[in-house]
C-alpha cells in the first residue's frame, strides 16, 4: 500500500473527515502565502498542466476505495499542495471521484486565481462545492499576505469568484484569513464586506493562523478584530453564516473502519502531514485509531528521522529543515 496522491482522510474544520487528493505532487502554486501550511511554494506559476496525470490519481484512488471498504467520508477533497486548478486534468479528477464515491460530494480548495478563465470555471462547476479563499481586496495587502504570481490582482480574482457564481449551482464556502498587521485592516474588511453581499455565498469562514505557516512575518490575528470581521461579513450575508470553523481534532466516528497494520499507519501519517502540519490529537481524530497505535507511528518516524514536532504539530523532517 502506497500511496503518492491520495492523503488522509485528514479532520476538516470546514469539511468534517476529508479524503484528500493532491493534483500538484508538489510545492507549485500561484501564490506563496505567507501563512501556507504546505510551506513556501516551489514553482510559482499560472500555467496549467497534467502535474498529476488524473489516470494515476484516479488508479490510487479506487485502490484506497477498494483498501478501506466501509469508511466514514463527509467529502473528497481537491487541494494538496498548490492550486489544484492548475492541473489540466481537473475536470477527469471530480468526474472519477464522484464515479468511484457516488454518495460523498466533491469539494476543491483553490486561491481562485484561475477563476478569469471560463473554462477553468465549466470544469470546476463538476464539484459539489467550492471553497474559494480571498484575504484582502487592497492591492498593497493582497501583494503582502498572498505573493502572488506576476500579473495577478484582487480585483481579477473577486471578478472571477463572481462569474463562477452566477451560474455555479452548488455551494461556495469563502474563507478569509487574516494575520496580524497584514490584512486585518478596516479598509479590507469595507471591501470584503461589499464583495460578500454582492457574492452571497452559502457560508463564509474568517479564521487566522492556528499551525505553522511558510514564513515568519504569518501571525494570528487578533481575537477583536476576527470577531469585528465575522460580525461585518455575518450581516453583508444577512441570515446566511459567517463563523468561526468548529474545533478540529474532536473525534471522526468511522473514518477508519478496516484494520490498519503499524506500516500503513505510519504511511497514511506521512502522506497527511506532508500537506498539512498535524498534532498527534489531529492524526488520532482523522484516523480513527486508538491513542497508542498512533504513537506508536509517530514514534517511530521520529526515531527513524522522518518527521519532527515543531511546537506540538509534526511536520516531515526535511521540510522543517526547510524553514
Amino acid at each position: 500500500m502506497t500511496y503518492r496522491y491520495v492523503f488522509g482522510p485528514v479532520r476538516s474544520s470546514r469539511l468534517g473527515v476529508s479524503l484528500g487528493l493532491d493534483l500538484l505532487g508538489r510545492a507549485v502554486c500561484s501564490m506563496d502565502c505567507l501563512y501556507c501550511e504546505v510551506g513556501p511554494t516551489r514553482e510559482l506559476t499560472r500555467t496549467r498542466a497534467p502535474y498529476v496525470p488524473a489516470a494515476e490519481l484516479l488508479a490510487e484512488l479506487a485502490r484506497w476505495k477498494d483498501e478501506h471498504a466501509g469508511a466514514h467520508l463527509d467529502y473528497v477533497t481537491l487541494g494538496g499542495m498548490g492550486e489544484p486548478c492548475l492541473n489540466t486534468g481537473l475536470a477527469e479528477v471530480i468526474a472519477g471521484a464522484k464515479r468511484l464515491f457516488p454518495d460523498t460530494p466533491v469539494a476543491v480548495l483553490t486561491n481562485a486565481t484561475l477563476l478569469a478563465d471560463a473554462s477553468v470555471r465549466a470544469e470546476l462547476a463538476q464539484a459539489d462545492a467550492v471553497l474559494p479563499s480571498l484575504d484582502s481586496l487592497l492591492p498593497e495587502e493582497f501583494a503582502r499576505v498572498n505573493r502572488p504570481a506576476p500579473g495577478l490582482t484582487p480585483e481579477a480574482v473577486a471578478e472571477g469568484i463572481l462569474a463562477f457564481a452566477r451560474t455555479y449551482p452548488g455551494k461556495i464556502f469563502l474563507e478569509v484569513l487574516l494575520l496580524s498587521g497584514v490584512n486585518d485592516s478596516e479598509e479590507n474588511l469595507s471591501r470584503l464586506t461589499a464583495f460578500v453581499a454582492r457574492l452571497r455565498p452559502a457560508r463564509v469562514d474568517v479564521t487566522t493562523m492556528t499551525r505553522p505557516g511558510a514564513y515568519p512575518a504569518a501571525k494570528a490575528a487578533d481575537p477583536a478584530i476576527l470577531a469585528r470581521f465575522r460580525e461585518a461579513l455575518g450581516a453583508a450575508l444577512a441570515s446566511r453564516a459567517v463563523r468561526e470553523p468548529a474545533p478540529e481534532a474532536t473525534a471522526a466516528p468511522g473514518a477508519a473502519t478496516a484494520p490498519l497494520t503499524p506500516e500503513e499507519i505510519r504511511e497514511i501519517v506521512l502522506n497527511s502531514i506532508a500537506r498539512r502540519p498535524q498534532t498527534a490529537a489531529d492524526l488520532r481524530a482523522a484516523l480513527a485509531r486508538p491513542p497508542e497505535e498512533v504513537a506508536k507511528a509517530l514514534a517511530e518516524l521520529e526515531a527513524d528521522g522522518r518527521i519532527v514536532a515543531v511546537d506540538g504539530f509534526y511536520r516531515p523532517l526535511r521540510r522543517a529543515r526547510n524553514d
